[in-house]
């Protein structure tokens, strides 16, 4: 059976390349979800792909992935800082979470150095700007085990 990874972004992500590029770069949310796309393919998982700036959007998203992906990749964006409703859904979620921040948020201001949804993430990358989207695909494809040779290192 082919593994199912859900990638989902919170608020603001939709501004990426043209909001604080100092911060969060030039690349638009467009081209990470095209990387996604393209690395989900060579590691034959399926993929999809959301980003809402709603809450309660992104909470439904979660509730879905119960019954439609193995693994959720999540950017929560500032709902990291703050929604302990998304992180009573990720609780829910049966399978790895892996959360993705683009800035290193450990260096960042007070406001952004800790994130509540990091207590439910098996993983947590940051700081790798939008390479860190693959690399929190290439650790989700790992923890289900559906990591092709071809992409994985070593094990350990």
């Amino acid at each position: 059976m082919t593994a199912r990874l859900a990638i989902l972004n919170g608020p603001n992500l939709n501004l990426l390349g043209v909001r604080e590029p100092h911060i969060y770069g030039t690349t638009t949310l467009a081209a990470i979800e095209a990387g996604c796309r393209d690395f989900a393919q060579a590691a034959g998982v399926a993929l999809a792909f959301h980003q809402s700036n709603d809450e309660g959007v992104l909470i439904d998203l979660v509730h879905r992935a119960r019954e439609e992906a193995d693994a959720i990749l999540i950017n929560p964006a500032a709902l990291s800082f703050t929604s302990v409703a998304l992180l009573d859904a990720l609780k829910a979620f049966g399978g790895p979470v892996v959360e993705v921040h683009i800035s290193n948020i450990h260096a960042r201001d007070e406001l952004h150095r800790r994130s509540i949804v990091s207590g439910v993430a098996r993983c947590v990358i940051c700081g790798a700007g939008p390479y860190g989207y693959i690399l929190g695909l290439q650790a989700a494809a790992q923890m289900l085990g559906a990591l092709p040779a071809s992409l994985a290192a070593r094990a350990f």
